[in-house]
């Protein structure tokens, strides 16, 4: 044997070993493509690097925060997996776990990469250079002999009946929007029409033989008997008797019809306006007069779709979320002699948004009145 197969190959300690989420030896950052001219770092005017020890001490809190990250968002995947939706406890457990979990993620990115940016990476003096914004004078006197030759061309200076006219004729038109503004004003209105128009509805109406308006389901007009809307948590829509294809009635007069339990009703709800526990809503959101339809029943929260204003049928249909300024006015219900149910009068209060009940507030107040 020679020397030479005696001999055993070293590896080559010069090659660069690639660290992960590098591009690999002898590659540029920018990809295998033609290599910048310069990627090392270099003393730039204007730039000021970081002391290295502070960022140093920056760069372990960065890795901190992004490690929370990581946990996080496993702990997100978990979550998911373990805590699943069901009853209203487990979906309210399921949320805050996830809630809590993709919060923490976020945040945890969010700072690392703020740290990063402000304590890490070197900071830049710019300097905009700002030129003068007017134009140059022969510019402005084109601007000036194109303007004064329009003029003269429009007649506007020579011809005084039309200039005359026009000015006479945009003079009310400038008027025209205090005109409107005044009529906002609620004074203006007559106190007994404000009150006809935003206070009452149909529900306070009489049949023509004299009788209360018996309630029937919305789009068929099949009156309701109480025996037979009997299951816990079922919903209706519900119109005035003899109104249903009156769209200016059904504005103000459209319910919702919600069966409950009798130990279901809470205190808010006036128990003398129900019936055999079936309760009648406004079904007009006190927001801005959407419909409040959708019904959670394990629950009891109706939810107005429109602003996510959400109310507690079971007590008094009071707001527990969203903007929405007052609950859903109750309607006073009963039975007749025939068993179908009826209003006992009407609304006691305005349905629909709040600034109906404000402005209503004042036209009794001027009648002498009390709300």
């Amino acid at each position: 044997m020679t020397d030479n197969e005696h001999e055993i190959e070293q590896p080559d300690e010069r090659v660069p070993k690639r660290v992960i989420g590098t591009p690999a030896p002898g590659t540029s950052m920018l990809g295998a493509g033609e290599q910048p001219q310069q990627e090392a770092e270099q003393e730039v005017p204007g730039v000021t690097l970081q002391d290295e020890t502070k960022a140093r001490k920056a760069e372990k809190l960065v890795a901190l925060c992004f490690l929370v990250t990581f946990l996080a968002a496993i702990g997100f995947i978990i979550s998911y997996v373990v805590f699943q939706v069901g009853g209203p406890e487990a979906t309210g457990v399921s949320n805050l776990a996830l809630g809590s979990t993709l919060t923490v993620a976020i945040l945890g990115l969010a700072v690392g990469i703020v740290i990063w940016v402000r304590q890490i990476m070197p900071k830049y003096s710019l300097i905009q250079e700002r030129h003068e914004m007017a134009s140059a004078a022969p510019d402005r006197d084109v601007v000036a002999g194109t303007f004064i030759q329009g003029a003269n061309e429009s007649g506007f200076v020579k011809r005084k009946l039309l200039r005359r006219t026009l000015l006479l004729a945009a003079a009310p038109l400038g008027l025209v929007p205090l005109v409107l503004l005044r009529d906002l004003d609620n004074s203006r209105m007559p106190a007994a029409k404000f009150n006809k128009t935003l206070r009452h509805t149909v529900w306070g109406e009489k049949t023509k033989e004299g009788k209360p308006l018996r309630l029937v389901v919305e789009g068929t007009g099949q009156p309701i008997r109480a025996a037979d809307f009997n299951s816990p948590g079922g919903i209706l829509s519900v119109v005035p008797e003899g109104y249903e294809h009156d769209l200016n009635a059904l504005a103000k007069a459209t319910l919702i019809l919600i069966k409950f339990r009798p130990e279901e009703i809470k205190s808010g709800t006036r128990q003398n306006w129900t019936h055999d526990g079936i309760v009648a809503y406004s079904k007009i959101c006190t927001h801005v007069g959407c419909p409040a339809a959708l019904y959670e029943q394990n629950t009891h929260h109706i939810l107005c779709p429109c602003h996510q204003s959400t109310f507690d049928a079971a007590d008094g249909a009071k707001v527990i979320f969203g903007p929405a300024a007052r609950p859903l006015p109750q309607l006073p219900i009963t039975v007749d002699a025939e068993g179908y149910l009826i209003a006992q009068h009407d609304f006691e209060v305005p349905v629909g948004p709040s600034y109906w009940e404000r402005g209503d507030a004042e036209a009794a107040v001027r009648e002498g009145g009390q709300t």
